[in-house]
């Protein structure tokens, strides 16, 4: 459920949460595991992460986008320095990570 709200409110991390889900459903629910699997939105997703922890470009360049928006909407709002270094070393790692994830063939 998180990671549908996550689709729609800034800040709140969509894939993470998304991938907590299927691991745990994975354990606990194997219907659950099967329906995020085939979902029309998630699924494919999650089968190119499980098969080879790729991720689309798409995709690559809408989450980069995204930390771009936040961070500019950090650097309006938050005057503490210590918190927009580490929101800007924090979106750095992520972006790296995400670029450095091979493309689903």
């Amino acid at each position: 459920m998180l990671a549908i709200i996550g689709i729609f409110v800034p800040g709140l991390p969509t894939v993470p949460f998304l991938l907590l889900a299927a691991w745990l459903s994975a354990k606990s629910s194997p219907r659950l595991h099967q329906w995020l699997h085939r979902h029309a939105v998630f699924g494919k997703m999650l089968r190119d992460w499980e098969a080879n922890k790729s991720v689309s470009r798409k995709s690559k360049i809408i989450a980069i986008l995204m930390l771009i928006v936040s961070y500019t909407l950090m650097l309006l709002r938050v005057n503490n320095l210590w918190v927009l270094g580490a929101a800007a070393l924090l979106f750095l790692a992520v972006a790296v990570f995400l670029i450095s994830r091979p493309e689903p063939s």
